[in-house]
């Protein structure tokens, strides 16, 4: 049986209201079961001693200061499985180069040993609360949508809906193809992204295909006359490979390099590689792909942390732009009360599942909304959400559509119009050809979404 902390870990009477008015706590909220058997309280206990400065016995290295700094318990409610902890700032590693904080240590502490314990059946954080001087201590936000909406001439408050792809398939073409598939959409969209497996495959050199995507953002922006941009993957284990990647693309797309994000994948690459990429290149709008998360935060599991908790962490990071599924319109696991990841995240002040978070001006991380969309499923997104100033990749929802990619790009594009004009989009569609053809390429969600379409937009395949 492990030592009762609960004397030294938990104080029940200290009130939340008053340890976010001190702000000298990190506030952080878990879904926890013990082990049967095991007190809730003395479990917790535990629980906070592990994330902090305790162990599972008594040792004589302990001090007065020590104790000073521990994790302490100050909210429980068995029932619903509630245990939350305030984790003093002192606790946390800094920047020996600028004593900044890290996400590292918070994930280290807060989440670290403390996933494996033998008295803990599960504990899982739901969500957390950084005061006013944690925000002063992260980077945050470099590049922000504004700059995206000020490089495609929109206007940068509300410049709106960001019509995005993914060059599909996801792997396996040579890179003319590729750069052939870039230009197709690029005449009708706005952004396109390598899918995160893309990099520098032996059938897809980086430094052959990039010439060549390049090219073909030039052709684009001559023929459209407007500006294009492309968010290309410099992930890597290796700091000097990841920043060897984005030179090397800088370099070759020259004046348009403003033109460029670099997307990053921050969940298997880690906060290292998000924090490398926030720092050696500020001027580039950072794009954090979240693949392999639902390892964690997957709602089938009651351990590590949900998405939620991942996106907020990525604002702090300094992500401009994070994944955040399709809230249940698209083919991934999510449902419609996900718009909180994008409300946090966008805004300055916002109630999260536990905590209301004020972001002092931090810059905005943008929703990026990938995973199964086309332009029948952007109207309900949208309504959903409440706005369109999202980026939107759709592979299939662009390469899926009968006439090419661009009438594709146009028709998502036409899709936010739609939404934003309170139109009947079977209505819409008679007037808009690209968004009218879309139905005939999504025949499925078309039925499913607006029953008796065909015989109103009179199509009788």
């Amino acid at each position: 049986m492990a030592l009762d902390q609960s004397s030294r870990y938990s104080d029940l009477s200290l009130k939340e209201e008053d340890l976010i008015a001190a702000g000298k706590h990190i506030l952080v909220a878990y879904k926890m079961k013990p082990v049967s058997g095991h007190g809730y309280l003395e479990a917790a206990s535990h629980f906070a001693a592990e994330s902090s400065t305790g162990t599972n016995v008594d040792v004589s290295t302990t001090d007065d200061f020590t104790k000073g700094v521990d994790a302490l318990v100050y909210h429980i409610d068995e029932a619903k499985e509630d245990m939350r902890i305030a984790y003093p700032l002192e606790l946390f590693d800094r920047n020996v180069t600028d004593g900044r904080m890290m996400i590292v240590s918070f994930l280290t502490l807060a989440i670290g040993n403390n996933q494996g314990m033998g008295d803990i059946e599960y504990g899982k954080m739901i969500d957390f609360w950084v005061p006013p001087r944690a925000i002063q201590l992260f980077d945050g936000p470099a590049i922000d949508i504004s700059d995206l909406w000020r490089i495609l001439g929109r206007p940068i408050k509300d410049g709106g809906y960001i019509a995005g792809t993914i060059i599909k398939p996801k792997l396996g073409l040579r890179p003319k193809p590729f750069a052939d598939a870039a230009y197709q959409f690029w005449l009708g969209g706005d952004f396109i992204k390598n899918d995160e497996p893309q990099g520098n495959q032996v059938f897809c050199p980086a430094k052959e295909v990039y010439p060549l995507v390049y090219d073909s953002m030039k052709r684009a922006q001559d023929e459209t006359g407007e500006a294009k941009i492309f968010s290309a993957n410099i992930t890597a284990d290796d700091h000097f490979e990841m920043c060897a990647r984005a030179d090397f693309i800088l370099e070759t797309f020259k004046e348009d390099a403003d033109k460029v994000a670099f997307l990053v994948d921050g969940y298997v690459g880690g906060p290292g590689m998000v924090t490398t990429a926030r720092r050696q290149y500020p001027g580039q709008y950072l794009h954090y792909h979240r693949a392999g998360h639902g390892a964690v935060t997957s709602p089938s599991s009651n351990r590590g942390y949900t998405a939620f908790v991942l996106a907020k962490m990525s604002r702090l990071q300094g992500a401009s732009g994070i994944h955040v599924g399709t809230m249940g319109y698209g083919k991934m696991e999510g449902d419609n009360d996900d718009k909180i990841i994008a409300y946090m995240i966008e805004r300055d002040s916002c109630q999260g599942p536990v905590y209301h978070q004020e972001w002092y001006g931090m810059k905005p991380t943008t929703p990026i909304i990938s995973g199964g969309m086309n332009a029948l499923r952007l109207p309900g997104f949208f309504e959903n959400l409440g706005h369109g100033n999202v980026i939107n990749t759709a592979g299939g929802g662009s390469y899926g559509h009968i006439d090419s990619p661009a009438d594709g790009a146009i028709s998502l594009r036409q899709a936010y119009e739609c939404w934003k004009a309170g139109a009947d989009p079977v209505e819409y569609a008679k007037e808009h050809k690209e968004f009218a053809r879309a139905f005939e390429s999504f025949p499925g969600d078309a039925d499913q979404i607006y029953p008796g379409w065909r015989e109103k937009l009179g199509v009788h395949s």
